[in-house]
């Protein structure tokens, strides 16, 4: 009866979706999604943050319900997120603005979708909240931008394949960045520089986040430590070296595994790089490559270096221009591997049609709190991943709306 009562309680909130954090760079970039695809139908959707005057400039445009609250005040965002089916937030560094926010939704059930890549803070959340969650019925899903979709759901797709076609799961699954166009996030940048800060005064967020297995709770695989330095892959016959996200990816589709019963296997691998391609110049390109994520790691974690670089690479809720969003790309290959005959081996590519950290972020997020909000989806209560939460719902969805597509290339036979 319980049960029953929550499950009523959800479907008549007032609203589907509330967007929190709207008047930031991302979330205005969200509103602009949401109002070209979602309004005048059935889902009902509202804006929310601490600036009224902000929140009501956007208004004008969208025409949507205006809702402020701060992002420590626990009341006023348990007010807030009774109202809703499912909040999408884009306010980060989300370990300094984020915790209030979850509390509430896990407690009150309300579904959650946000873009953090902090894995520690992810992990923590976990811990405290994730019984809350599960018993209110709220379905909390990190991790709905670049990282980590295209690398959670084309695993999943991947997987899919192999077992449509071969009957097996894939023993081990390489993602590998052939192409994009876009810079980075100053909401990124901002996390990135607030962890290397928290880390002064609490040195388990570097342990936790150097464990490749960090978001897992039961079960850790053969992965080992992120490959950090070029190497030469036989498989795509390229030089390849390191991808920024892979810290934050790999943990993720580690945990879907998890969270699905090791429907992969117990003994999957999973890694991550960056194409740079054949050869002495791509060799010595892949070679700087890893270089220069080492150094900028290396700054990142003192504190003099770490001011000076706040100062000169872009800042939250700054980002590049309309037009250098809609020019943006990515393209990933991804390689399955069958677990005995490598002619039986898959390679795969996930596409994106906008920058992908802003236009192709928003519109998988936005994507995310609708599925939250409408889809049949088979998971209950809880802390989730991307794929565990709504995987088929997302592969249907992502090409249909969000211009992010998964498609077979063909057998390799390598």
């Amino acid at each position: 009866m319980v049960v029953l009562a929550r499950v009523a309680d959800h479907m008549q909130r007032e609203y589907d979706i509330i967007i929190w954090g709207a008047s930031g760079f991302t979330g205005k970039i969200v509103c602009d999604y949401m109002r070209e695809n979602y309004s005048g139908g059935n889902l009902t959707w509202a804006i929310g943050g601490r600036n009224r005057s902000k929140l009501n400039a956007l208004q004008a445009a969208s025409g949507v319900d205006v809702l402020v609250a701060d992002a420590h005040d626990p009341s006023a965002l348990t007010e807030l997120v009774k109202k809703t089916r499912v909040v999408l937030t884009t306010v980060g560094p989300y370990a300094r603005y984020g915790s209030e926010l979850v509390k509430a939704c896990a407690e009150q059930g309300t579904h959650y979708c946000d873009l953090t890549g902090e894995v520690h803070w992810m992990r923590n959340m976990i811990e405290r909240y994730d019984a809350a969650a599960k018993d209110s019925g709220a379905k909390i899903v990190h991790t709905c931008g670049f990282d980590s979709i295209p690398s959670d759901i084309g695993v999943f797709f991947m997987q899919q394949q192999m077992n449509n076609k071969h009957g097996v799961a894939a023993s081990h699954i390489k993602y590998r960045t052939r192409a994009f166009k876009g810079g980075f996030s100053g909401g990124t940048i901002d996390s990135m520089m607030a962890m290397m800060e928290s880390a002064k005064t609490d040195p388990k967020i570097m342990t936790t986040i150097a464990d490749p297995y960090a978001l897992n709770f039961s079960h850790r695989g053969l992965d080992g430590v992120d490959q950090n330095s070029q190497f030469y892959d036989s498989d795509f016959q390229a030089w390849v070296g390191p991808f920024v996200m892979a810290a934050i990816n790999t943990r993720v589709v580690r945990r879907s595994n998890e969270l699905m019963g090791q429907v992969y296997g117990n003994e999957f691998r999973y890694d991550e790089g960056s194409i740079v391609g054949a050869g002495v110049g791509a060799m010595v390109g892949s070679t700087a490559l890893a270089m220069g994520t080492r150094l900028m790691n290396g700054l990142a974690a003192i504190e003099p270096t770490r001011k000076l670089m706040q100062k000169v690479l872009p800042k939250p809720g700054e980002g590049p221009s309309a037009e250098i969003i809609d020019s943006g790309f990515f393209e990933i290959e991804l390689l399955a591997k069958h677990p005995s005959d490598p002619q039986k081996n898959l390679l795969g590519r996930v596409k994106g049609d906008k920058d992908p950290g802003y236009g192709s972020t928003a519109k998988m997020l936005a994507e995310c709190a609708v599925a939250l909000a409408q889809d049949n989806l088979p998971t209950t209560g809880g802390f989730w991943t991307p794929a565990s939460a709504m995987g088929d719902a997302l592969l249907e969805r992502l090409p249909a709306n969000a211009g992010v597509t998964f498609d077979l290339v063909e057998p390799t036979g390598t």
